[in-house]
């Protein structure tokens, strides 16, 4: 009774690690997120059980509740299991919360980084997140808070010069999350990018203003 918490990365196979690709071939159930890209599942073995726990927006609210007790189930039924998440397990992906749910029920867990979203795209998209000249600290956020809504961030931290913030999930809230950046003393026209579907065939690249960004999310169809 193992289960594996492995990091499926942004979206391009190729940037799956090779622990990673070694667990999706030998694994008896793999149990995976929405946004996982469908080629990556393509990479499963063919008798493995694989199972789609991906919560949709506006979702019922104990889905995660419910994912810990698939997780439990499917470690009780099977000597490997993997649970497939975009990204990394532990930045922004709730592999913390899953961690604990398994290890309370007394099952092996192990993890597997994955590259974020956040590092993925910004080297498809040939933005560095630091530099010597523009930017000395890197910051990740997300956009939405736990019970819904805009986040309650440091923005006066956020608005300082000299770093890079990165919002995760942040479309829903961009415009609070530019007005609130712009109130607490960040330039209107810090360089902003926008990016859907890093790293995959169907990926979107925004560039423009901070002043601009939520017009650069409705004109582009960013969801």
């Amino acid at each position: 009774m193992t289960v594996h918490l492995v990091g499926a990365g942004p979206g391009d196979p190729d940037l799956l690690t090779v622990r990673a690709l070694k667990l999706l071939e030998a694994a008896d159930v793999v149990i995976h997120d929405r946004l996982v890209d469908p080629r990556i599942l393509d990479l499963i073995a063919p008798w493995a059980e694989v199972i789609d726990v991906g919560k949709r927006p506006g979702g019922p609210a104990d889905a995660q509740d419910r994912i810990h007790d698939v997780l439990v189930d499917a470690s009780r039924r099977a000597d490997t299991v993997v649970r497939l998440k975009g990204g990394d397990p532990f930045i922004f992906g709730r592999g913390g919360e899953e961690m604990e749910a398994v290890l309370a029920a007394g099952v092996e867990a192990f993890v597997v980084p994955g590259i974020t979203s956040a590092l993925g795209c910004a080297a498809q998209a040939g933005v560095p997140l630091t530099h010597r000249d523009h930017a000395q600290s890197l910051t990740f956020v997300t956009g939405h808070a736990k019970a819904g809504g805009v986040p309650d961030l440091d923005w006066d931290s956020l608005a300082k010069p000299n770093q890079t913030v990165t919002v995760f999930m942040g479309v829903g809230t961009a415009a609070a999350i530019t007005d609130k950046l712009i109130e607490a003393g960040r330039a209107p026209d810090t360089p902003v990018a926008v990016i859907e579907n890093g790293t995959r065939p169907n990926e979107i690249q925004v560039f423009g203003i901070l002043a601009e960004l939520p017009d650069l999310i409705t004109d582009n169809g960013i969801e």
